[in-house]
C-alpha cells in the first residue's frame, strides 16, 4: 500500500493502522490527520478517491461528504453564540423561532434540541429529495411535528431533524444559515477546509462516495450490528427506521445539487486535516489563531446531558451539547474526549487533556453508525502514541 504523507516521531503507530484499514479492513480510499497542542503531528492520505472504477489517486487536499460527523461542526455554531451573549440555551426554541410552538413545542428549550432531548427525531410526512434541498422546508416540517415523547424526559437521536432545528435557530439569531456562519466565522479565518455547503468552486476536490461491504471479522474487531439494532433499522415502524427515514428516498450523496445544499446533520464536506483543525481550535490556538471555546463553553460542550439507552440508536449513548462523548458505543480517546462521528465510517474529535484532536474522512462507507473499525484502530493508535 502506497500512503503519503508525514508522521511525528512517536506516532508512527497510527500510520502502521493506517495502513492496515487498507490490506485488513478494506479501505477504498481515505486521510486521517492529528494534532497535538496545536501542532500537526499526523497527515496521511491513501488509496483512490471516488468509490468508483476510476483510477485517480487521492490527493493532498481531496474531500469528502462526512454525514454525521457533520453535527459536530455545526453544532459550534449555538455554542458559540451562547459565549457571545446571543443565544440563551435555557430558553424555550419558541423564544427565538415562534413558529416552533405549534404541537405542544412552547417549553421545549434549546439545550434540550442540542442534546437530543426534544423528541423531535422523525417527521411524519418525511420530505423528498427535492424538498430536503431547501433548508426552510426543513424547518418548517420540525416546527409543524409533534414530539413523540415528552421533550426533556428522554433522548433519541435526532439523526436528520437535527441539522434543520439547529440550523433555523441560528438564522434567528443572525439572519445567517449555519453554512454561511461556519465559512465566515470559523473556517475562512482558520484556513479550514471544511464546508456545509459546497462552494462550486471547491467541488473538483470531492472524491465520490459509496458503500463498502463490511466484514464479517477483523482481527478480533466486531464489524456487524448487534441484533437488536439491526432490527431497529429493518422496523418500518421503528423510531430507529423513521429517524433515518425524514428523508424519502435519501438524497444521492455524489449529486451536486445535494452537495451544495445547506444540511447541517449530513452534508458537511470536509478534508481530514480541516476536521482535525476544526477540533484542535475548539481547544488551542492553531497557528497564532485564538482558540474558538472558553473554559466555559468547553465544559458545556462535554458535560453529559443525555446518557443511557438512545430511543433511536438502540444503544447506550452519551451526549454533551452536540457532541458525541466517549462511550464504548462511541470511544474517543479518553472519557474527556467530545466529538461525533459519521454513519459509516468519517470521524472527528477532540481531547483537551492530552491537546489531541483527529479528524478521519473516508470514501468507502459500511453498516456501522457510532464505531467503525477503520476510525477506532486509528484512535487506539492515537492513544499508543500519545501516552508513550
Amino acid at each position: 500500500m502506497d500512503v503519503n504523507g508525514t508522521v511525528a516521531e512517536g506516532f508512527e503507530p497510527v500510520r502502521d493502522a493506517f495502513v492496515r484499514n487498507f490490506t485488513a479492513l478494506g479501505e477504498w480510499g481515505a486521510a486521517v490527520a492529528v494534532y497535538r497542542d496545536g501542532r500537526k503531528v499526523v497527515d496521511l492520505w491513501a488509496g483512490l478517491r471516488d468509490v468508483t472504477d476510476s483510477p485517480a489517486p487521492w490527493e493532498h487536499g481531496t474531500a469528502q461528504i462526512v454525514r454525521s460527523a457533520t453535527k459536530g461542526v455545526a453544532a459550534a455554531v449555538p455554542l458559540l453564540l451562547h459565549q457571545r451573549g446571543q443565544l440563551d440555551l435555557d430558553a424555550p426554541v419558541a423564544e427565538y423561532w415562534p413558529e416552533f410552538k405549534a404541537a405542544g413545542k412552547d417549553r421545549v428549550l434549546v439545550r434540550q434540541v442540542l442534546s437530543h432531548r426534544a423528541g423531535l427525531p422523525v417527521l411524519d410526512r418525511p420530505l423528498t429529495p427535492a424538498q430536503a434541498l431547501d433548508p426552510r422546508r426543513g424547518a418548517e416540517a420540525v416546527a409543524r411535528q409533534a414530539p413523540v415523547w415528552e421533550p426533556g424526559t428522554d433522548h433519541g437521536y435526532h439523526a436528520l431533524t437535527f441539522g434543520w432545528l439547529v440550523d433555523e435557530l441560528v438564522r434567528r439569531v443572525t439572519d445567517r444559515g449555519v453554512g454561511q456562519w461556519i465559512a465566515e466565522e470559523i473556517a475562512a479565518p482558520r484556513g479550514l477546509d471544511l464546508w456545509i455547503g459546497l462552494p462550486d468552486a471547491e467541488a473538483a476536490r470531492v472524491g465520490r462516495v459509496g458503500r463498502l461491504e463490511t466484514p464479517a471479522t477483523a482481527g478480533g474487531l466486531r464489524t456487524r450490528p448487534k441484533r437488536t439494532v439491526s432490527e431497529a433499522y429493518e422496523n418500518p415502524e421503528s423510531l430507529t427506521r423513521r429517524a433515518f427515514a425524514a428523508i424519502t428516498p435519501f438524497p444521492d450523496q455524489n449529486d451536486p445539487a445535494y452537495r451544495a445544499a445547506t444540511l447541517p446533520a449530513t452534508n458537511g464536506i470536509a478534508t481530514a486535516d480541516g476536521l482535525a483543525r476544526f477540533y484542535a481550535s475548539l481547544i488551542t490556538e492553531v497557528d497564532g489563531a485564538p482558540l474558538l471555546f472558553t473554559p466555559s463553553t468547553l465544559a458545556a460542550a462535554r458535560t453529559k446531558e443525555s446518557t443511557g439507552p438512545d430511543r433511536v440508536l438502540v444503544i447506550n449513548t452519551h451526549f454533551g451539547l452536540g457532541y458525541m462523548l466517549h462511550s464504548p458505543a462511541s470511544p474517543f480517546l479518553s472519557p474527556g474526549s467530545f466529538g461525533h462521528p459519521g454513519r459509516g465510517g468519517a470521524l472527528g474529535f477532540a481531547d483537551p487533556e492530552s491537546g489531541i484532536a483527529l479528524g478521519y474522512v473516508t470514501n468507502g462507507f459500511r453498516k456501522t453508525v457510532t464505531a467503525d473499525p477503520r476510525a477506532q484502530a486509528l484512535v487506539r493508535a492515537v492513544r499508543v502514541a500519545a501516552t508513550v
